[in-house]
């Protein structure tokens, strides 16, 4: 379908300025980790380990007052407060990956051993990706979200 490979090539194109200005956080420095160690396609790493770090980024009262506005640019109704907009704006999430074909955690992706987890984490720390995340984990709470994803 030559007219929706056109767009894909668009809104990798679109994403791709977005995130060089905005940085890419602990979800892709996980990713590359992940995808790189079990050699998993890095978006669908992206798209499983997406709901267990925005939850633990929903932690900082910054990011929950940026889950508000996401919500809103998400099209989701009601009148969410920062308490309340980031379990919506997961919720929304699972469900569009889930739509798509996405496991819903790691171990559905059938090669990821949680004894690997602590060299991941010793990884993803190291990855420059991780310096733009709202909360700087310790290995321990990056071991804890890769536990969370495997579990589901």
């Amino acid at each position: 379908d030559e007219a929706a490979r056109t767009m894909m090539a668009y809104a990798e194109n679109v994403a791709g300025m977005a995130f060089s200005n905005a940085g890419l956080g602990m979800v892709h420095a996980m990713a590359h980790a992940l995808g790189g160690h079990y050699n998993l396609p890095h978006g669908v790493c992206n798209a499983v380990l997406l709901p267990y770090v925005l939850a633990f980024n929903s932690r900082s009262p910054v990011c929950r007052e940026r889950f508000m506005t996401i919500a809103a640019a998400m099209g989701l109704q009601g009148a969410f407060t920062p308490d309340t907009a980031a379990p919506a704006v997961i919720q929304f999430v699972r469900q569009l990956s889930a739509g798509v074909g996405i496991p819903a955690n790691l171990a559905q992706l059938n090669k990821v051993d949680p004894a690997d987890f602590a060299a991941l984490a010793e990884l993803a720390l190291h990855d420059t990706c991780m310096s733009t995340n709202q909360i700087t984990p310790t290995r321990d709470e990056v071991v804890a979200v890769y536990t969370a994803a495997f579990r589901g």
